[in-house]
């Protein structure tokens, strides 16, 4: 009787067909090469599709948006968190976003939180999740109406009329701490991998009759400021002093907060008109909206820079050729450079194909890879979403092996000691599959799966799994299975080899 309970044992058990023993192999290492995305929220551009959906509405548009990515080959997703002095987040310090719930202040009606629920979903598909913050837009329009906690209710006197929207003053210290700290504030509560922001600082000015004009008055604030007792006596330059100091608190903020996030910066593409000097137009970033970005690249403010190169190739006044050789000329402090493509610019210009994004991800690897790590960030992930010209299919081509971020060696904040390799345990189940049982390793951010079909064939990698990740199964049995863990700067750990 016992060994016939033995055998029906046998028969049942998922575990039946035996268990992975120890190899020596060794497998490759996995490409490197970050691979993002823009989602928009201000006007709905990308998610939500429209204010005011139910949460659940909301996390199934959030659940196929991230399928989709990661079908395609990408590895990260820059998700817009703050558009206007709002939160799609829970925010002790800001009122809920109108993008989200059609009125600001007002929560989702079933209370969840978008971004804990991006996080979640985003890293259980191998994709980094980046917040995405507007340091000083107040009102992107005048369409809908703010919250009592809005600073523009609490604190007009930082508001700063341009055109249709409203500025809060960068010149104002205040607003400058309110803005980091509100970032510091995700990077303390949330699991984002990096905190982010885009190009806008102070207010772009407007062309008119064929002139470049400021469209906002700060004169009051740099008045304030020099009967303060400020020392800069022209105001250009006052807008450029805070500008760099900001960046740079920023900074310094966030890794005194949390020194594994990253920090990127996604300015304006071209800093100065002459530099390089066949750059013969374009807006000037240090004159017109006082960001000077190239002055931050150099002093390593940031881990990645993004700089928007949505121009062709072949666009002779602001080529993506010429502005990205420039750009890589500039990364004196060694972060990752990783360039912004307009995807989304493809059939809305004639000359614009998808091949051109293809050919500018080309471009980004080849002078990527001169420094830390290949990467690119798509403009906007609506370009993937509407497969523009077969864009879809023609990455798929392009980025070929499953990829990992590059690693940012200069984030270790502990002795450089060795990230433990895992500790795997791998099943043959009935089905033909296997089953992956970790033990938890401290520091683990990932865990990294790689697998050979065959002993004498290649290895291919799967895409990343959390550092949480207690189980995982496989639907084929390969010959042999490759685990790596991952810290969150990107060390990869030894490897544990299990063969058949």
């Amino acid at each position: 009787m016992k060994n016939f309970f033995l055998l029906v044992f046998a028969i049942f058990s998922p575990f039946a067909f035996g268990q992975y023993k120890p190899s020596n192999s060794q497998p490759p290492e996995p490409m490197r090469e970050f691979r993002g995305a823009w989602v928009a929220t201000v006007h709905n551009i990308n998610w939500p599709s429209r204010p005011g959906l139910s949460g659940s509405q909301q996390r199934s548009e959030l659940i196929a948006l991230f399928d989709s990515a990661a079908r395609v080959g990408l590895n990260a997703i820059i998700l817009q968190v703050r558009t206007e002095g709002d939160a799609l987040y829970k925010s002790p310090l800001e009122p809920w976003s109108y993008w989200l719930t059609g009125q600001m202040g007002k929560a989702p009606s079933d209370n969840y939180d978008p971004l804990t629920f991006a996080c979640e979903e985003a890293h259980k598909r191998g994709l980094e999740l980046h917040a995405w913050f507007n340091p000083f837009r107040a009102r992107a329009t005048q369409s809908h109406g703010v919250s009592s906690s809005h600073m523009s209710s609490k604190h007009p006197e930082w508001m700063m009329p341009n055109g249709s929207q409203t500025w809060a003053n960068p010149g104002i210290r205040a607003v400058q701490d309110r803005a980091i700290e509100v970032m510091v504030d995700v990077a303390r509560r949330y699991d984002v991998d990096a905190i982010h922001i885009d190009d806008y600082f102070y207010p772009y000015w407007k062309k008119v009759n064929g002139k470049m004009v400021r469209t906002f008055d700060d004169s009051a604030t740099f008045e304030a400021y020099r009967r303060a007792g400020g020392k800069i006596r022209n105001a250009d330059d006052w807008r450029l002093n805070e500008m760099n100091t900001f960046i740079e608190r920023l900074y310094r903020s966030i890794k005194q907060t949390n020194a594994e996030v990253q920090f990127g910066i996604s300015p304006f593409g071209i800093w100065r008109p002459g530099h390089p000097r066949s750059i013969e137009a374009g807006l000037d970033s240090v004159k017109h909206i006082s960001a000077d970005s190239k002055y931050w690249f150099e002093n390593g403010w940031c881990d990645y820079f993004s700089p928007q190169l949505y121009w062709r190739i072949d666009d002779k006044p602001h080529s993506f050729l010429t502005l990205t050789q420039w750009w890589a000329k500039q990364n004196k402090a060694g972060r990752h450079f990783w360039p912004g493509i307009a995807s989304d610019r493809i059939a809305a210009e004639s000359a614009r194909t998808a091949r051109e994004s293809i050919a500018q991800i080309e471009i980004a690897r080849q002078f990527g890879a001169n420094k830390v790590g290949m990467g690119h960030i798509h403009w906007s992930f609506a370009a993937i979403k509407k497969d523009s010209e077969g864009l879809r299919a023609q990455l798929g081509q392009i980025y070929g092996p499953t990829a990992i971020s590059p690693a940012s060696p200069w984030l270790a904040t502990r002795a450089q000691t060795q990230l433990p390799g895992p500790q795997v345990q791998a099943n043959v189940l009935q089905s033909g599959g296997v089953e992956l049982n970790f033990k938890p390793t401290p520091g683990a951010r990932w865990r990294l799966i790689q697998i050979r079909e065959e002993p004498s064939g290649d290895w291919q990698t799967l895409r990343r799994k959390p550092g949480s990740t207690t189980k995982t199964t496989l639907r084929s049995a390969p010959a042999e299975i490759a685990v790596r863990n991952i810290d969150r700067i990107g060390v990869l750990s030894p490897a544990m080899v299990l063969a058949r």
